[in-house]
């Protein structure tokens, strides 16, 4: 059993680590000076620049087939780079992408919505989650009516992140409420904010934030159905398991960071005449991190190469979800009590790490649901302890 990374791996991993450090750590007391003013830390054109000069690397589309001008990496590929983009807080991800559904989408609609936005010529955003339905996504109730070659779409979508920036929204929406979304009475539409739909912005406590979607009598051509109908909610599924390893994975990187400032500080910083490194409390919260940490890290790209081997990578990926966002926030709030006071402040990224990680638990999947996932393929008999090597 060899748990070594490939000469391939290790050479992309490399070269992603080299380009963070480069061009994007760099930015990071500007992006704090410009958080603790209220603005956001980059702008879109800065995004956009940073994104073509990875793209000058070859670093563009990391899950984009190669036929739109993407990498198509293997998911083992994509958590080791998803874990390098976490050890900076800058707000930077690789160009080239476009929601996974979206490939779903006719010829006519890949033109018109898939090919703009892996360009990133259009912004687009996913919209399922509402007031009433969240982790109970199959409990939506935005409706889609059939009016001729329209359908009109009235309701509201929330924390949909994105949505106050995006051109253009895949909306699942029902469409025949007597068979409900989970059994073919939900459908995706693709959904032009010009259309009608507005945003409202939702503040949260952390930076940036997600909004809610207003649909009042939009009128959407029947064209714009993604895939087919009553197929929206197997695509919404399908868009959600999609951040089930890079989620934990970008959790890894954030972890990797704070732990070396935690000890690079307790090597350094001095009490009662001594470093508190030599302290007993400092080294087992340091030993505590680094163990939890490496479990997490064998969880997660075990969960990616589930994916790779085309097994079906539901139970390892909400094992890794659950732990993985668990694991961050415990390291984290360490790192911060190791810091003491001045982890507290908005001179250092910890509190900004602090309040950003608290959403891994929440999002794509909460804790809860991911138990949920976990004991009922094993109370069902759906997998085995042990999983594969049972």
């Amino acid at each position: 059993m060899d748990f070594s990374l490939t000469d391939e791996e290790r050479a992309v991993r490399d070269t992603v680590r080299s380009f963070i450090r480069r061009e994007v750590m760099p930015l990071e007391a500007e992006v704090l000076r410009r958080e603790r003013a209220h603005q956001p830390g980059l702008d879109h054109s800065e995004v956009r620049e940073l994104q073509l000069k990875a793209r000058k690397f070859g670093f563009w589309g990391l899950a984009t087939p190669e036929e739109y001008g993407g990498m198509n990496l293997p998911a083992v590929l994509q958590s080791l780079i998803w874990t390098e983009l976490g050890h900076t807080f800058v707000p930077f991800r690789f160009g080239g992408e476009a929601d996974n559904i979206l490939f779903h989408a006719t010829e006519e609609q890949k033109q018109e919505f898939l090919i703009p936005t892996i360009e990133g010529e259009r912004r687009s955003c996913f919209a399922i989650t509402e007031p009433g339905a969240g982790s109970d996504a199959a409990n939506i109730r935005l409706s889609a009516r059939r009016d001729g070659d329209d359908w009109i779409l009235d309701g509201e979508k929330t924390f949909i992140t994105g949505g106050h920036d995006a051109d253009f929204a895949i909306v699942v929406a029902v469409t025949d409420r007597e068979k409900g979304a989970r059994n073919g009475g939900a459908t995706a539409f693709l959904v032009d904010r010009s259309m009608g739909w507005r945003s409202e912005f939702i503040q949260t406590m952390g930076e940036g934030g997600p909004a809610s979607l207003i649909f009042d009598g939009v009128r959407v051509p029947h064209r714009n159905i993604l895939g087919e109908i009553g197929q929206g909610f197997t695509l919404g599924m399908e868009w959600i398991g999609k951040g089930r390893y890079t989620i934990p994975s970008h959790a890894i990187g954030i972890a990797e960071r704070v732990l070396q400032m935690a000890i690079d500080y307790a090597n350094t910083r001095e009490t009662f005449g001594t470093k508190i490194g030599a302290n007993q409390a400092i080294q087992w919260m340091i030993a505590d991190s680094e163990t939890e940490l490496e479990a997490a890290r064998w969880l997660v790209l075990r969960s990616a190469w589930t994916v790779d081997q085309g097994l079906d990578p539901r139970h390892a990926s909400s094992m890794g979800k659950l732990y993985g966002a668990g694991m961050v926030n415990r390291v984290v709030d360490r790192v911060l009590q190791i810091h003491g006071g001045m982890g507290y402040t908005r001179e250092l990224p910890i509190e900004r790490w602090y309040r950003q990680v608290r959403l891994y638990r929440i999002f794509e999947g909460t804790d809860e649901m991911q138990r949920l996932i976990i004991s009922r393929d094993l109370l069902r008999g759906y997998t085995k302890i042990g999983g594969h090597l049972a």
